[in-house]
């Protein structure tokens, strides 16, 4: 059918409706918002937000690429059981760690409060866990992997050989990681540190809950405290600006990249590390996983068994489980579906404008979930009116509001959202699939959705599986979209967290944060089974 040519093209207008929305706004300011926001807010916005992500950028780097070369060069005790534990705190929300650590240093916190106890003084040395740095520490704590995980296959495919080759033409080991085995790695890590800058700049759960303002916090304050659209549209208008330029030049960095896998390089011997060098790194690489997964854990689960013990409302925190888990399920449905279409619509009738399509239809995972919020509320704000006005005038009946305010905006936001996410496993599974497969489905009478149905849904399962698991887990931790675009009373487990921890309640929010980590902790399985594979 010549209609599936319009999927994937349907799938693009889809993602760049929002985007050209907010867009429109920044070519199009009002002047007196403006002046009102370069006043006010603007240079203190700019100066947060530039300064958190070059902190948490170069914090990254640093614990990523040192983690990523001691695991993959080095042998020392335990490196098997680092090698993927230090992957774990990809399960942790950020604004969850955010919130552990406020309850944990904070000056009414159990650190300080022991430590008062002990040494009878004011603490005045003791470092503001509420302040930038400390922002900036638990973001890096929290985004690390990403650049650990890039990098420490960029090491195990040629980090020994290249130190080896370095080694041979004079270089100390020091000299040869610096001057041969990093640049050699580069793409790769600027790979994991793009990936990193995007997820600071979306960020708003860890802003929100240090009260750190940056553009997400700002976006979300003029929309519900000011009660002012066009105030948020107007920053989301200048935050996607930023974003596109962080896009821009990751697509630049991707086009040079280069993956080999060398097997001999694989099983090369490993660098034994003995005495104090051993215990030095052991003692770094514990402390990272320490602070980074097994502390925080540690303490939600003490405050979840305090919570719970004593006066928590167990039919709230269902209803809280039972949207999440509804809400995640329908846009993992819903994603799957329309990625599955589009694939098979892009396998069917390829071209370039095709491709071109398919790309954009996958860039919404780079728009910050407050700007996605108010490019997808603008619009659907604007039909609701149409939609009231047109019965109105045929029909003399006032509908009120149909869209904004329900699930479907709340589905449409996650499916342009997450569509990325689930298009690469299913893209990659529908690879797989022969053409001659397809030719053998026609000359039997199958076309279609009943090609799709009888022949690729089988052959896809495995990436099925794992796009919608992806895509449910992600949906379940997101915050901004959700908070900005629910219902009124429908409540998420992220959206409970963020209530109970802007009100200092961390006991409170401790469960749904249990709750949240151990479905994050999903993904993370997966990926070390595929890995095992």
């Amino acid at each position: 059918m010549a209609s599936w040519r319009l999927v994937p093209f349907l799938a693009a207008v889809l993602v760049l409706a929002p985007v050209g929305v907010i867009v429109s706004s920044f070519f199009a300011p009002a002047n007196d918002i403006w002046q009102h926001l370069v006043e006010t807010t603007l240079p203190l916005l700019l100066t947060n937000t530039l300064l958190l992500a070059l902190g948490v950028t170069v914090g990254t780097a640093l614990l990523g690429i040192s983690l990523a070369w001691f695991t993959a060069v080095y042998e020392f005790r335990g490196r098997s059981f680092f090698s993927w534990a230090l992957l774990l705190p990809l399960a942790m929300p950020a604004y969850v760690t955010a919130f552990v650590a406020l309850g944990l240093f904070d000056f009414t916190g159990p650190i300080q409060t022991t430590l008062r106890s002990w040494l009878t003084n004011d603490l005045s040395w003791f470092p503001d866990i509420r302040s930038r740095l400390g922002v900036i520490i638990v973001m890096t704590l929290t985004f690390y992997p990403y650049v650990y995980l890039l990098a420490r296959n960029a090491f195990l495919s040629q980090g020994k050989r290249s130190l080896e080759v370095a080694q041979s033409l004079g270089f100390t080991r020091k000299q040869g990681f610096f001057k041969v085995v990093l640049p050699m790695a580069r793409p790769w890590i600027a790979g994991g540190i793009m990936l990193v800058l995007m997820e600071t700049l979306a960020d708003f759960g860890t802003v929100a809950v240090f009260n750190y303002n940056t553009f997400t916090t700002a976006i979300y304050k003029a929309w519900f405290s000011m009660f002012s659209l066009h105030a948020a549209s107007q920053l989301a208008s200048l935050l996607i600006v930023i974003v596109f330029l962080v896009v821009v030049l990751e697509q630049q960095f991707r086009l040079r990249m280069r993956y080999a896998e060398n097997k001999r390089t694989q099983r090369a011997q490993r660098i034994q590390l003995k005495g104090w060098h051993q215990w030095l790194v052991i003692s770094f690489v514990m402390s990272v996983l320490f602070f980074a997964f097994l502390l925080p854990v540690t303490q939600l689960c003490i405050w979840a068994i305090q919570s719970f013990t004593h006066d928590y409302d167990v039919t709230r925190y269902l209803e809280f489980l039972w949207h999440s888990l509804s809400l995640s399920c329908l846009a993992a449905l819903l994603t799957c579906l329309v990625v599955i279409v589009m694939v098979y619509a892009a396998r069917r009738y390829p071209s370039s404008a095709t491709h071109y399509a398919v790309r954009t239809a996958t860039i919404g995972y780079a728009l910050p979930g407050t700007v996605l919020a108010i490019g997808v509320y603008v619009p659907l704000a604007w039909l609701d009116g149409q939609l009231s006005e047109l019965t109105l005038k045929w029909f003399q009946i006032e509908i009120g509001q149909l869209i904004q305010g329900t699930l479907i905006t709340m589905l449409i936001a996650y499916l342009i959202r997450f569509m990325a996410v689930s298009y690469y496993p299913i893209d990659g599974a529908m690879q797989r699939i022969t053409h001659n497969i397809d030719e053998a489905a026609m000359s039997l009478g199958f076309h279609g959705w009943v090609m799709i149905r009888k022949v690729h849904i089988p052959i896809l399962r495995p990436g099925i599986f794992t796009a919608a698991t992806l895509v449910f887990v992600d949906v379940m931790k997101e915050m901004p979209i959700t908070l900005m675009t629910r219902p009124f009373g429908w409540d998420t487990l992220a959206v409970r967290v963020f209530e109970m921890t802007s009100e200092g309640q961390w006991d409170q929010a401790a469960l749904p944060a249990v709750t949240l980590v151990l479905a994050g902790l999903i993904p993370i399985i997966l990926f070390m089974r595929q890995t095992e594979k």
